[in-house]
């Protein structure tokens, strides 16, 4: 096929290949205690009432609140104690005209009380109770069901399991939580140039910048990433560590992308699979691939992503990113789309004939274009969110308006 781009496409154009990815959603059960930020995959139905009983909403005296409606401070009214009763206990005696029992909040509701007046208007008297003013029926109760009734909606498939939510499915005992599984990512830089971190950095060669952040962006998404050791630009090595990695869901490579004779990624797919992209009209990320590998059960997507490192990120923010956060159900979580409207602080000339994906710093209401190149990977550390330039604007004036797509679910 020659070292050329299959088939320059509009970004459009490949945001619809990548949206109709052939991609089938698990589920599995796990602890409670492993349940947190992960996603229902089922609505949950309350199985009992919440509270499940009658109890005390303040610490108290559970009594008649006939028996405290002439009561004041100048003439408190006095009722004999019959027991104290803490929360998990149980109450031994009924509560008759004239008695009351000590209650601590949460305790259950002693049968004949029907209000429970706080301690702070009470007083001790040997075995009395001296009460200092009136009551209404049902004061300091919560009555069994008055949170949720049995059979009530409480959470519903799709929602992110946080804090507050993990404290409800406990409330009602659910031991075991539905979830959708994470997708397994493994994340694999490729180049001749990539050493890693802890290695002599010698000239010409580079630490290995990718693997890091490309791992880092998919567990954002709501995936399980799997590290790989960097793969030389060869055609079998790259070829055995895809296979090695046969059982992930997704593959998501740096470099090796692009027309160029060191660049192999097209040429290990033609032989395993299918090419469906390769090249997008974009600034930056133009050499970007999307492909399958084929499987007698199930194909396999991969990702191969340009080897600058702006250009990896960004065009993992713009058409990755989505489609990891819709296969993970956290698509529609936390607002995803959320843009912000921002004038340009400068004058900016975006390139010609491709649209341009430009990295801008907000300060004082404005947004800064960050002028660095590709494999400037401090300009994205600097960068607060990216606005899109459509390949027929020529200029952007100082003061223009443009829609700030924020980074702050990468950060």
């Amino acid at each position: 096929m020659g070292n050329q781009f299959l088939n320059i496409m509009n970004p459009e154009d490949a945001e619809k290949i990548i949206s109709t990815l052939p991609f089938k959603k698990r589920v599995e059960k796990l602890t409670i205690k492993n349940a947190y930020q992960r996603v229902l995959s089922e609505n949950i139905y309350a199985p009992i009432n919440l509270p499940p009983f009658k109890r005390a909403a303040m610490d108290g005296y559970a009594l008649k609140a006939e028996d405290t409606f002439k009561a004041s401070e100048d003439k408190p009214t006095s009722l004999k104690l019959l027991e104290v009763v803490m929360a998990g206990e149980v109450p031994q005696n009924k509560v008759e005209e004239g008695t009351c029992i000590e209650v601590s909040t949460g305790a259950p509701i002693p049968d004949g009380a029907d209000a429970v007046i706080m301690i702070e208007f009470a007083e001790k008297n040997d075995e009395n109770i001296l009460i200092l003013e009136s009551v209404a029926s049902g004061a300091n109760i919560a009555d069994e069901g008055s949170d949720v009734k049995k059979g009530d909606l409480l959470l519903t498939e799709g929602e992110f399991l946080t804090p507050d939510k993990i404290g409800v499915l406990s409330a009602i005992g659910h031991p075991k939580i539905p979830v959708y599984v994470q997708p397994q990512v493994a994340v694999i830089s490729t180049g001749n140039e990539i050493i890693k971190l802890n290695e002599k950095l010698d000239y010409g060669k580079i630490y290995d910048i990718n693997s890091y952040t490309i791992y880092n962006a998919v567990k954002s998404c709501g995936c399980q990433p799997i590290h790989s050791e960097i793969v030389k630009d060869d055609f079998e090595i790259l070829k055995n560590k895809i296979i090695e990695f046969k059982d992930a869901d997704i593959i998501i490579t740096s470099g090796g992308t692009s027309a160029g004779a060191g660049d192999v990624l097209r040429l290990v797919l033609d032989e395993m699979g299918e090419v469906l992209v390769h090249g997008i009209a974009v600034k930056p990320g133009k050499p970007t691939i999307v492909g399958l590998i084929k499987d007698e059960n199930e194909d396999q997507i991969i990702f191969g992503l340009p080897g600058y490192p702006v250009s990896a990120l960004m065009i993992f923010y713009v058409f990755v990113a989505p489609f990891l956060r819709k296969i993970s159900s956290l698509n529609d979580i936390d607002g995803g789309n959320n843009t912000i409207k921002l004038e340009l602080s400068r004058r900016f000339r975006p390139a010609r004939g491709r649209k341009q994906y430009v990295l801008v710093k907000i300060q004082e209401n404005k947004a800064h274009p960050i002028l660095k190149d590709s494999g400037a990977i401090t300009s994205l550390a600097e960068a607060d969110g990216y606005f899109e330039v459509p390949k027929n604007v020529e200029i952007l004036d100082e003061g223009s308006t443009v829609t700030v797509v924020p980074l702050y679910y990468f950060k």
